[in-house]
């Protein structure tokens, strides 16, 4: 390979004409083979296929850098390989939050690989500054902080803001911690619902995963600020010091929303009743958190005049988000139903001034940021490099704007609505685990017979009748999970937990997931889902006619 065959390998540095058309002929053709793998009726792009860990072995046995490149038709081959079997988010993508990247989201995402922006310093990346700011103060707006005082940055996803919003917790009760090490006696506080990012937090920031004290739920999978009372009050008199809780504003499984203001009620109970500094309270809003846009929406008149039902919904939403701007520090997932390209996060801070107490100190970045030019220096952040998120942020939302959200939010309702309605009338042996919670997820349960989700909810099944019911589950997940690529179910092993009748222990319960995350997905869709579980779940029945009956 030539060194000029190298340089054709960059954009150019003049505008060339001939070779932005070579990169958009390249794009075209990606573009094109993508297509062309497309089915409206299924959920994973061209022939999906199984891979187990004989597959990887092969890859590792016969993978090497090629001696000569083989030049960007090939790559493009090469890319199209890697886009086989993929998930996609067709109208039968109802899986985990991966949403369907929006247009203006991959131009934003094309924006930042284009300048190759690194959003450390204004110097590096001017646009990726601008935006971060833009994409600060517009949020800060929609949670109902005062964007004077707030501050952010973008983020490598929710477990970034949850670890910054740890950092910081631990910061304000110890100053000199990130000199000296923190003490043995500190704790954690999140619901049994929360996400496991906070578990990751403990550890990393050397607390300890035994200093993660986990909070009961409600029946609406929300925190039971009683229990966090309870717990917070055993910590202290044991000797121990509360110094974070998380407050998930809508749980990844059955969209659960935490009471923040209950949750700053207690912690500002705990500080002054035993004189200790200020408990930071983040709300971990990655997902649930955009459902903030309806908090200005005017219920009364309902400008954009959405059906009954999906406003009830909707307002439902509003009142157990309307405090979410009491939390100290809050965060937004774009990768989720901020519709971007991952990884998009956003974390917010109430006091901006509080990122003073993990900021590194000029003298240690003497390469830049301490420079008489250049005014906008990240050195706060754990991270150095940072992608330039923010500018795929500002593009959709930009793009989208709040009526364009509000939309396209308001139909996840709809649908999972319409889905509820829908599998209680037609399938008798199944329940809506999370039917106090309307959202853009529908977390539901099989039985072998009838539904008895009330029975195990209020703790009067044995241990034994949960757990063959979770068996049941189980096996309907394999089911489902093996025929991924014509309808792409979620599920969970842990969608909450329940007393037993004979059992001290409380057990989780596993259900399945219709998690709505495509704008292809309609009302008039919800049919055609349900005939297909009723179909892969009668398939299962008659093979496994004497586990049913077992169970029943």
């Amino acid at each position: 390979m030539s060194f000029q065959e190298i340089q054709n390998l960059f954009p150019s540095q003049d505008g060339s004409p001939e070779r932005r058309e070579e990169i958009l002929s390249l794009i075209s053709k990606l573009l094109s083979n993508i297509d062309d793998m497309k089915d409206v009726n299924r959920s994973v792009l061209g022939t999906g296929s199984e891979r187990d860990h004989n597959f990887y072995k092969h890859i590792i046995d016969a993978e090497a850098i090629p001696q000569q490149g083989k030049g960007l038709e090939a790559v493009i081959s090469t890319l199209s390989d890697l886009a086989q079997s993929h998930p996609y988010q067709t109208k039968n993508y109802l899986t985990n939050v991966i949403p369907l990247a929006s247009i203006p989201g991959i131009l934003g995402s094309l924006t930042t690989s284009l300048l190759n922006a690194n959003g450390i310093w204004d110097i590096y990346s001017p646009g990726a500054a601008e935006a971060e700011v833009r994409a600060i103060a517009a949020m800060s707006k929609v949670v109902g902080y005062n964007p004077e005082i707030s501050w952010g940055y973008t983020t490598w996803g929710g477990q970034g803001a949850v670890f910054t919003g740890l950092r910081l917790a631990i910061a304000k009760q110890f100053p000199k911690a990130k000199e000296e090490g923190i003490p043995n006696n500190l704790y954690c506080f999140a619901s049994e619902g929360a996400h496991y990012s906070l578990l990751k937090s403990c550890e990393a920031t050397g607390i300890g995963s035994n200093h993660l004290v986990v909070v009961k739920t409600k029946k609406d999978h929300s925190m039971d600020t009683d229990d966090l009372l309870k717990k917070m009050r055993e910590v202290v008199e044991k000797g121990g010091i509360p110094v974070y809780v998380v407050a998930t504003t809508g749980t990844t499984d059955s969209f659960g929303i935490d009471n923040v203001k209950l949750v700053k009620m207690v912690t500002q109970y705990i500080s002054k009743t035993y004189n200790l500094k200020p408990i930071h309270v983040h709300a971990d809003s990655a997902l649930g958190g955009f459902y903030a846009m309806f908090n200005h929406y005017d219920f009364v008149t309902n400008p954009l005049e959405f059906e009954p039902e999906v406003l009830n919904a909707l307002h439902t939403i509003r009142e157990r988000l309307q405090h979410i701007s009491l939390a100290d520090s809050v965060c937004f997932d774009f990768h989720k139903l901020g519709q971007c390209p991952y990884a998009t996060s956003l974390f917010l801070l109430k006091n901006g001034k509080d990122f003073s107490l993990v900021d590194l100190d000029e003298s240690d970045t003497p390469y830049m940021g301490n420079r008489g030019y250049g005014s906008y220096h990240t050195s706060y952040t754990l991270e150095c490099s940072r992608a330039a998120s923010s500018i795929a942020i500002v593009a959709s939302l930009e793009a989208f704007g709040m009526e364009g959200y509000q939309r396209l939010l308001a139909n996840y309702v709809r649908i999972n609505l319409a889905f509820r309605k829908k599998i209680m009338e037609r399938l008798p042996y199944v329940a809506i685990t999370n039917n106090l919670n309307p959202g853009p997820v529908s977390t539901f349960r099989f039985y072998p017979n009838k539904a008895e989700w009330d029975t195990e909810l209020n703790g009067k099944a044995t241990s034994a009748h949960v757990e063959r019911n979770n068996v049941w589950n189980n096996q309907i997940f394999e089911l489902l999970g093996a025929h991924r690529e014509e309808v792409f179910f979620g599920d969970t092993k842990k969608v909450c937990k329940v007393n037993v009748a004979d059992s001290a222990d409380m057990l989780p319960i596993y259900s399945c997931k219709f998690f709505s995350v495509s704008p292809y997905t309609q009302k008039e869709h919800v049919d055609f889902f349900i005939a297909y579980l009723e179909e892969k779940v009668q398939s299962l029945y008659e093979e496994n006619q004497s586990f049913s009956k077992a169970v029943v």
